[in-house]
Parts: structure tokens; C-alpha cells; sequence
């Protein structure tokens, strides 16, 4: 199965016997919409409601930080999902919160994961069925779930960054928050971002028609906004999910030793201690 795939594959594998479909839409704080009561009103024909907001360490005051092996693989072994299932991630969320699943899925081993390409937007546009109300749960399963822990990086390891440079820093978020010209969406943080890094906000990730960009032009969206694809990418944001988005993307095109400091701005920011600038990059 591809990373990327579109209505029509999906639509003719909705009966497959080891597809499972996860809704994973999100939305920052704040928002005035509601993911779940979103999923019950419509979603795709056997899609489940992931509840990424709810898929984090519970133990752990940061908000939206990986969960431990064992979180994860009770939550999706009670969804009826296995690392061995195909599954196919959507969302509807101006986010593009499915990269952020789909980084979750195989940062703890699942073997096949794809994102749908434009969501469930697109799903809607091409006229597919939708289906409300509660999902059906295929029967628990054991997901093995091992975290590629190399995956992750630490605020101590962006600190470790700042005085070695041997990654570059692309920051997902908007324009306005990575300047510091526009207030952070949570309370108590400072404005700005970590210095050194470039900013690519994740929506450009994505073309006029809310499908993902391909080779050249994907390519060329990353290197107008400086990033240097020959350098090991470390991807930041708020806290952690569009960042997600950055990388897929750099996926896309096959570039490899890309990371995702789970923490981002969300720690960073709210930490006295940390340097912070402010600007364009």
C-alpha cells in the first residue's frame, strides 16, 4: 500500500477483511467545532473515530505527547486495529491532523499505513457514500507496539541542536505565531520560535484542490522555504501534530532522517529558560 492514496482506491477496498479505516480529525484549542460529533454526523462507510486528542500519555502534563507502548496498544488493540492491518487514515480538519496519526501508527510499528488524499472533504466532492452514527470495532487485537524512540526528539536534544547544527529546525506553524506576531493558541507561552529555524507552515504541504503535492512541487515547497533537504530535518509546530505534516510530506519524495521534537513550541515556549527569537527567520 502506497503512503498516499486516493478516493477511488479506497473506495473499491472498503469491504477488504484487514482495512481499517481511523477518522482522525483534530482541532486546535479553542476551535468551536467538535471532532467526534462530526465523525457521528458523517464519515466514511467503516471508519472508526480515532480521538487523536485523546491518543497521548495521559501521565505526562504536556499536552498531545506520544503515549508509551502500553497506552497506545490498549487503545488501538480496543479498536480492533493490529500493526499487521492495513489502515488508511482521514481526517476534516484545516489541520491536516492525519499526519499526525499516521506518524503515531508507524512510530510504533504498524506496517502499512497510508494517508487518504484530500480527506474526507474530497471523499464528499467525489460523491462517495458516508455513513453516521457510532463505528462497529472489529474485535480487540493485540497491536505490538514498540516506539522507535530515535524518532523522538527531546528539548534536550533541540538545546543539544543549537549548539551543534546538525539538524535543521522547520517549524509547521503560521506565519504570524513563528514571528511572534500573532498570540499563541494556549495560555502562558511566549511568542516566536526556536532559534535557527525555518518556517513552513503545513498548509502549504497541500495544493489548490486540498490534495497533497507531489515530487517537483513538493520538492520546490520546501526548498523556497529554505529547507535544505540534504540536511538531517528536525520538524516542530505547536505541539507536535502539524509537524507531522512536515514530514509526510518530506516522505513524499523520499527524504529520509527526518525527526519530530514531540514537545515543540507547546514546551519550548512555556519554558522561561529556553531561547526564543522572534522575526523572520
Amino acid at each position: 500500500m502506497d503512503l498516499l492514496i486516493s478516493s477511488e482506491w479506497l473506495a473499491g477496498e472498503l469491504t477488504a477483511p484487514d482495512l481499517r479505516i481511523l477518522d482522525a480529525t483534530a482541532f486546535l484549542p479553542g476551535t468551536p467545532r467538535d471532532a467526534q460529533a462530526e465523525y457521528l454526523d458523517a464519515h466514511i462507510p467503516g471508519a472508526l473515530f480515532l480521538n487523536l486528542a485523546a491518543l497521548h500519555d495521559v501521565d505526562d502534563p504536556r499536552p498531545s505527547m506520544v503515549p508509551t507502548d502500553a497506552q497506545f496498544a490498549v487503545y488501538l488493540g480496543a479498536l480492533g486495529v493490529s500493526e499487521t492491518d492495513r489502515i488508511v487514515i482521514y481526517d476534516n480538519s484545516p489541520l491536516i491532523s492525519s499526519g499526525r496519526a499516521w506518524w503515531l501508527m508507524r512510530l510504533f510499528g504498524a506496517k502499512q499505513v497510508a494517508i487518504l488524499d484530500g480527506g474526507l472533504a474530497h471523499w464528499r466532492a467525489q460523491g462517495l457514500p458516508v455513513e453516521s452514527g457510532e463505528g462497529h470495532p472489529k474485535a480487540p487485537a493485540p497491536f505490538h507496539a514498540a516506539r522507535a524512540a530515535e524518532q523522538v526528539r527531546s528539548k534536550d536534544d533541540m538545546l543539544g541542536n543549537l549548539a551543534s547544527c546538525a539538524a535543521q529546525v522547520v517549524d509547521a506553524r503560521g506565519k504570524g505565531r513563528f514571528t511572534g506576531e500573532d498570540p499563541e493558541p494556549r495560555a502562558g507561552m511566549s511568542s516566536g520560535h526556536i532559534p535557527g529555524s525555518v518556517n513552513l507552515p503545513t498548509g502549504q504541504m497541500l495544493d489548490e484542490q486540498g490534495l497533497w503535492k507531489r515530487g517537483d512541487a513538493m520538492r520546490a515547497t520546501f526548498e523556497t522555504a529554505g529547507v535544505d533537504l540534504d540536511r538531517p530535518l528536525i520538524m516542530t509546530c505547536g505541539s507536535g501534530v502539524t509537524a507531522c505534516n512536515l514530514l509526510f510530506g518530506a516522505a513524499l519524495i523520499g527524504k529520509q532522517n527526518v525527526t519530530i521534537y514531540d514537545g515543540s513550541w507547546s514546551e519550548w515556549g512555556a519554558d522561561a529558560s529556553t531561547p526564543k527569537a522572534t522575526g523572520r527567520a
